[in-house]
């Protein structure tokens, strides 16, 4: 992996200068999880939630915030999305619901933490709706699944989750 990019050499934090880098396509996957109660659970996936479309709602939560992302992480570049997409899946066996963001661009810097930040907030707004109803909602395995483009080339979790 190598060094921290975003530091000087006095330890200063900076934004990475990506002016000589090459433009590329590049993608980048994340996924993450909530748990919820049985009753949750069961009024998302019917979707009789007082607060509406609680998946729609996420949805559109997810790919805002992946858009905003260089206003919510201090030292990420504003990028020009190409394509970003939040999807869900109901894993019934441990009533969760799986949050998967895609995000594409091409340019000279990846779309890693925008996916990660979409999948955040996605969970994050899943829990806003439901609160009323369940406090103890975890959030849970947010990880970076897929990236490719840039020096660094394809990077693929061992676990498969792409």
């Amino acid at each position: 992996m190598g060094e921290f990019t975003h530091f000087d050499p006095a330890g200063s934090a900076v934004m990475v200068d990506v002016g000589q880098k090459d433009v590329t396509e590049r993608t980048a996957i994340a996924k993450g999880r909530i748990r919820v109660s049985q009753e949750v659970f069961q009024k998302i996936r019917e979707g009789s939630m007082k607060k509406g479309d609680v998946l729609g709602i996420a949805r559109t939560a997810g790919i805002m915030a992946a858009k905003r992302t260089f206003e919510l992480v201090p030292l990420c570049h504003l990028l020009a999305l190409t394509k970003c997409t939040v999807d869900f899946e109901y894993l019934e066996e441990t009533l969760e619901i799986e949050a998967c963001c895609t995000v594409k661009t091409v340019g000279k810097t990846g779309v890693e933490i925008e996916a990660l930040t979409g999948v955040e907030i996605a969970l994050l707004t899943i829990y806003d709706m439901c609160k009323a109803l369940d406090r103890s909602m975890e959030m849970n395995g947010i990880r970076l699944c897929y990236k490719n483009g840039g020096k660094s080339g394809e990077y693929r979790e061992s676990s498969a989750c792409v």
